[in-house]
């Protein structure tokens, strides 16, 4: 029995690249969807289900309108700024949108009583790890303002919850996100990509010249950052997992979303090459700051409260997904030429 069917979802950022993802997932669950985005970094074009309100979450009035005029029974919360090395030269930004903007949708959804809340938080919350894979219960020590943002607001969900016995949350934080819907029909589309995986594909299909590798000197078999890859469509189903348990009348918690083992960038570079065919060309730089060495999820924790269990875990499948997508990109890019 689907218990999610019928269900009224508000999603914020759900044109984006994980939302929309997400999106696909619960409209072919058969929920109501509502899609609130200020379209800054998302696509009309990525929401395949439900309705797209345009607006931005500073505007407490059309927030409120889109809020009060669906009624959901529950809200995924994904409008956020996520790039690590913008937070460091301005975090201000991040810390308006990331945290004051959660803050001000959390006052509107209790003015509205909606109690039920899925954040969409990461792993940059843990900063440095002491020990890897890294368990949820690791302290929370954060290197960049991008990661300082989502802990703040993942402590007044916390804080709110305790004080509200109306209102429950799941924190999910997200490892690194890669892959595209297989149908190639969604993925990544940023004006600037930062994820190693997208960087990597687009100087395959040069539109890069070569690709920078941030640091060889980390403290890791190769020298280069280890990460633990996760495909979207998996995190798309640990979303409608926490929603189903939301929904159910489950507990406030948190849960780490990934795989448990990590690739490092070198290894990347190299299922990219296999994958596309392209021996992209590697400049090796220095450190960027505000890159842990390692982060590597314990997902344990969800597996055994929500029963989610991943589909894809294949590094090259991901490649794979993510290498369809661009090149469906690319042949959309030319097909909308004048």
């Amino acid at each position: 029995m689907n218990r999610l069917k019928g269900k009224r979802i508000l999603v914020t950022g759900g044109a984006g690249y994980i939302g929309s993802h997400v999106v696909k997932a619960l409209g072919e669950a058969g929920c109501q969807i509502l899609v609130y985005d200020n379209l800054s970094t998302g696509n009309r074009w990525a929401v395949l289900h439900g309705e797209l309100v345009v607006g931005d979450l500073s505007d407490r009035t059309a927030l409120t309108r889109a809020v009060v005029g669906f009624a959901p029974e529950a809200v995924i919360h994904f409008a956020a700024h996520i790039e690590v090395g913008e937070s460091v030269r301005d975090p201000l930004k991040y810390y308006r949108n990331n945290t004051a903007n959660a803050l001000g949708l959390l006052e509107v959804l209790r003015g509205a009583g909606v109690g039920s809340l899925i954040f969409s938080s990461t792993a940059a919350v843990y900063g440095i790890p002491e020990s890897i894979p890294v368990k949820e219960d690791a302290p929370l020590s954060p290197i960049n303002p991008y990661g300082a943002s989502k802990a703040m607001t993942e402590r007044i969900l916390a804080d709110l919850a305790c004080g509200d016995g109306a209102f429950r949350y799941v924190a999910l934080r997200y490892f690194n996100v890669a892959g595209a819907d297989p149908s190639s029909r969604i993925g990544q589309d940023y004006k600037n990509p930062t994820h190693l995986i997208t960087r990597a594909l687009k100087t395959a299909a040069g539109v890069y010249p070569r690709l920078e590798v941030f640091g060889t000197d980390y403290p890791t078999p190769d020298g280069t950052c280890i990460r633990d890859y996760i495909h979207v469509d998996d995190l798309a189903s640990a979303h409608l997992a926490a929603l189903g348990h939301l929904l159910g009348g489950g507990d406030s918690s948190v849960f780490n979303c990934g795989y448990g083992h990590g690739s490092s960038v070198r290894e990347v570079i190299a299922v990219v090459r296999r994958v596309t065919g392209v021996d992209i060309p590697v400049v090796e730089g220095a450190r960027r700051e505000g890159d842990p060495p390692a982060l590597v999820a314990d997902s344990s924790r969800i597996s055994a409260a929500l029963g989610w269990t991943p589909r894809h875990d294949d590094l090259e499948y991901i490649v794979r997904t993510a290498w369809d997508w661009e090149r469906a990109l690319a042949s959309r890019a030319v097909d909308s030429r004048p």
